[in-house]
């Protein structure tokens, strides 16, 4: 069975460079010296990609690990943690912070809007006495990019240790973790990064380790909690087996992208011609502003299934996009051009394709999808 072109927001595809490098011959990365030296150096290039001194990590696990060593490593029984939520993820962060004994407070907005941060500063005018602020860069299920640049300075002003989950933005999105004074950022290899699906990526202030190395309680667990990692270089001993193929893969990803001066350019110009095209097409857009440059959410037209537009694409073109789940599932589709994905001529295949198939089910366009997306990548 041929593989299916994967235009998903998460896992995407996987430069054949990025694959060769996983190949490489392993070898014992507890006892090789010379792997200390690597893992160190690919979490030097990392800090590239994020615009931090501060430390970086990799950690053995999908990205989800991150939202849950964050937690489990800051979070003491009784901290008062802010959940900012507009959407899904930022959402469901406070179930991890609740896992570990917060005190979790809502600051709930618009799911269809990036967050106002004006609002939010209105917000922790009457309210701030929080340990620390979960918040989502790139809400994946709705299509938007919240405005950490300016919540996280705000966050900071309070005090307030910030945890940002960028899975799906780093790499994609603007990152200036030191200048916009965010604390913890984590990301996952899966996403813009497009390395093997795996691994963990986190910046650390200073704060955040102040916070985590002076606790009154002992961190609950030993996978999740971040301390284990204290002088791993110096010392050179790792707190467990280090994957060492997938570190492999991702160095080679991140190199790629160090290397591609145009990066970001790529990312937000697709990315506004993907709109542009579904609009113009007459599809609607879920979000209504803070539209991300990674993945663009668009509502199902009348007339056809989400589950019609996935299983025709992937059986007649052999395309995937992804859909919706929790109270979007059924509601939307969603088209993943961030990292390898976010190439002008996968992006016109994937919606050539899906133009098809909107059509085979008797949904009018006012135009056809792929020919407006290519007038809007002239523009």
């Amino acid at each position: 069975m041929k593989t299916p072109m994967i235009m998903t927001p998460g896992p995407t595809y996987i430069h054949e460079d990025v694959r060769k490098a996983m190949s490489r011959e392993v070898t014992n990365p507890d006892l090789d010296k010379n792997f200390y030296e690597f893992y160190k150096e690919t979490c030097e290039q990392l800090k590239k990609v994020y615009n931090t001194t501060n430390e970086v990590l990799i950690l053995n696990g999908e990205g989800i690990l991150g939202l849950e060593a964050s937690c489990a490593s800051l979070i003491e029984p009784g901290d008062r943690v802010l959940c900012i939520d507009n959407g899904i993820f930022g959402n469901g962060f406070a179930d991890f912070a609740k896992i570990y004994g917060a005190d979790v407070t809502y600051f709930k907005t618009d799911y269809k809007k990036a967050v106002s941060v004006n609002e939010l500063e209105e917000f922790l005018k009457v309210d701030n006495k929080f340990k620390i602020a979960t918040l989502v860069h790139c809400e994946t299920p709705s299509g938007i990019t919240n405005p950490v640049k300016n919540m996280c300075p705000l966050l900071n002003k309070y005090g307030i240790i910030t945890v940002v989950d960028s899975v799906s933005a780093l790499g994609g999105e603007e990152m200036k973790v030191d200048e916009w004074d965010m604390d913890i950022v984590l990301s996952g290899s899966q996403k813009c990064l497009s390395a093997a699906p795996g691994l963990t990526i986190l910046s650390i202030s200073e704060k955040a380790w102040q916070k985590i190395n002076n606790r009154s309680t002992p961190i609950a667990g030993f996978y999740s909690n971040l301390s284990i990692w204290k002088n791993w270089y110096q010392n050179k001993t790792f707190p467990y087996t280090q994957p060492i193929s997938d570190i492999y893969g991702l160095r080679e990803a991140v190199d790629r992208i160090l290397m591609d001066k145009d990066v970001l350019l790529r990312h937000k110009k697709i990315a506004n011609a993907t709109r542009v095209s579904l609009l113009n097409s007459g599809i609607k857009l879920y979000a209504t502003s803070g539209y991300s440059n990674t993945v663009t959410t668009a509502l199902v037209p009348e007339g056809i299934s989400y589950n019609e537009i996935f299983i025709t694409m992937v059986e007649d073109y052999n395309i995937m996009i992804a859909g919706g789940f929790n109270f979007l599932k059924d509601k939307v589709f969603r088209i993943g051009h961030m990292g390898e994905n976010c190439r002008e001529e996968k992006v016109y295949i994937t919606l050539k394709a899906l133009d098809w198939v909107l059509r085979k089910y008797g949904v009018v366009l006012k135009s056809e999808i792929h020919v407006e997306f290519v007038k809007a990548m002239k523009q």
